[in-house]
């Protein structure tokens, strides 16, 4: 079973097509995790595994996937990578798919070695051997074109594993690049969600999606919709629910007859349910965790109600 076929499986058991974001910047964090440890780039990073944990605990049977946002790991040096990567193993364990939000983009063999590190394996002597073995999906930034892609979408044929490429994303400047038109009249971010259809084709599995997939916004609803039709073979990471405005009638757009074709981010809004105005009242710094469970089984029945047809 490829990566893609691996993810929709999940969220078809799951009956629900969101994935949640672990982007875990320090002051969200409860006091009753934080005075646990010293104030240093290891205790700060330890902090940030046992919330990390606490929320998987609590959603890995709704929850399909996590997404580790690199970032939020790497500013706290080895320590954060140390969190990042037992964040990963952790959330294998439970039956979670791993989606890493990196954005890399590069070339020749600076891509080879990212894509050996994160989704491939790297050759130490004479033995193989995965840095990060837990990571089923990797994001990518096709700026540099298919030189900066073709390394992944062979270590995905060749591990089963899986990318998303970014093709219109969420954040309000995004149309400074992504919506300039070409000679052809099509806009930049069309022209991408054209390579990305062709890059995935022998990538594609029993449901007709490919491993090569790609990340498209809630935010633009419209453009959901356009690239949904011009690209129907590319399964859609979608960011921009909840705290960056995305509704779920706006990202039903992205979906097939069959209710698939999309993967719903959520970050701020499950990881901080604690302190939102919805959930404070309702569950004290302490439960946390079941304050994350009841906003992600509130966003999975209000997706579902707008992409069940």
């Amino acid at each position: 079973m490829n990566a893609i076929d691996r993810l929709i499986t999940r969220i078809k058991e799951k009956n629900n097509p969101t994935v949640m974001g672990l982007d875990p910047r320090y002051d969200i964090i409860p006091d009753i995790v934080k005075n646990k440890y010293e104030n240093t780039l290891e205790g700060v990073s330890k902090a940030i595994l046992e919330y990390n944990k606490e929320l998987i605990d609590n959603t890995y049977d709704i929850i399909p996937a996590v997404k580790p946002q690199l970032a939020f790991y790497e500013m706290f040096g080895i320590e954060g990578l140390k969190t990042f990567k037992e964040t990963c193993k952790y959330a294998k364990e439970k039956g979670m798919i791993v989606i890493l939000d990196a954005k890399r983009g590069d070339i020749g063999s600076t891509a080879q070695g990212y894509s050996n590190a994160y989704i491939g394996n790297t050759l130490v002597g004479q033995k193989s051997e995965s840095a990060f073995s837990n990571i089923d999906f990797i994001t990518l930034n096709p700026y540099l074109g298919t030189d900066s892609i073709k390394p992944f979408v062979e270590d995905c044929i060749k591990y089963d594993k899986g990318i998303f490429i970014l093709v219109k994303t969420s954040n309000p400047s995004s149309g400074e690049l992504q919506d300039l038109k070409l000679e052809n009249g099509q806009t930049v971010y069309e022209h991408v969600a054209e390579l990305v259809e062709e890059w995935g084709k022998s990538l594609r599995g029993d449901y007709g999606y490919s491993s090569v997939a790609a990340v498209v916004g809630a935010t633009y609803p419209a453009q959901l919709k356009e690239i949904r039709i011009k690209a129907p073979h590319t399964y859609f990471l979608i960011p921009g629910y909840g705290a960056q405005g995305g509704k779920a009638e706006d990202i039903a757009l992205g979906f097939d007859k069959n209710a698939l074709g999309g993967i719903i981010n959520a970050s701020r809004s499950l990881m901080c349910a604690y302190k939102s105005d919805r959930w404070k009242d309702k569950f004290s710094e302490e439960e946390y965790g079941m304050a994350t469970r009841q906003e992600a089984i509130r966003m999975r029945d209000e997706l579902n109600s707008a992409i069940i047809k």
